[in-house]
């Protein structure tokens, strides 16, 4: 069972319904002890980087979060929840992250026919094939929304986009796997990235 925690965020449904698609039991759960029971685990993320580490703080979540994935289980973070794994973002000033990978979360730069949000599909420049992007394409289309990007500070990204700067778009530390864009938004390109997330389960 994978669980997709609740916290609050506004897009846990949409990433409820592709598992589903793809045949990989799932439930939505605020519950840690039931995290903590899981074989996988996604945070998904829509909204404000300060707000998200408040909800998870007061969900008692922090702490949880950081356990389960030093356990080795498989771990996915989507959108915001690419960027609480980090230390601390521009939107939030003073909020630490999870602290979980070295990075910035830094605001989209403001540019000539670049539009804040960023919102749309963008091709992808694989550094790291396997992982999420096993059986993909050189530059699979994936589904962007969001105002913040990642600088990630280690050798963990596994694939980059371009939307005036360049963006880290996914990384990967062992059993934690994240993207900003929205594979559950993404077709059938995104579909396969879940699939081989699911892969993972033991």
């Amino acid at each position: 069972m994978t669980a997709i925690i609740d916290y609050g965020a506004g897009n846990l449904q949409s990433v409820e319904k592709a598992l589903r698609h793809i045949g990989c039991p799932c439930r939505a759960t605020a519950d840690p002890a039931d995290l903590m029971t899981a074989q996988a685990a996604i945070l998904p993320g829509v909204g404000a980087f300060g707000d998200t580490m408040e909800n998870l703080r007061a969900r008692g979540l922090e702490e949880p979060i950081k356990a389960y994935v030093q356990s080795g289980r498989p771990f996915l973070g989507i959108c915001l929840g690419l960027q609480v794994l980090f230390e601390s973002s521009e939107e939030s000033p003073g909020v630490p992250g999870l602290g979980l990978l070295k990075g910035k979360i830094l605001r989209l730069p403001e540019g000539e026919g670049l539009k804040i949000p960023h919102i749309g599909w963008n091709s992808l420049d694989i550094k790291k094939p396997g992982g999420l992007f096993a059986g993909q394409g050189d530059e699979p289309f994936v589904y962007f929304v969001h105002s913040y990007y990642l600088h990630a500070e280690e050798d963990v990204v596994t694939a980059t986009a371009r939307y005036g700067v360049e963006i880290h778009a996914a990384v990967q530390k062992g059993n934690l796997w994240a993207c900003q864009f929205h594979p559950e938004k993404s077709g059938e390109a995104g579909l396969k990235m879940l699939r081989s997330f699911c892969a993972q389960i033991g």
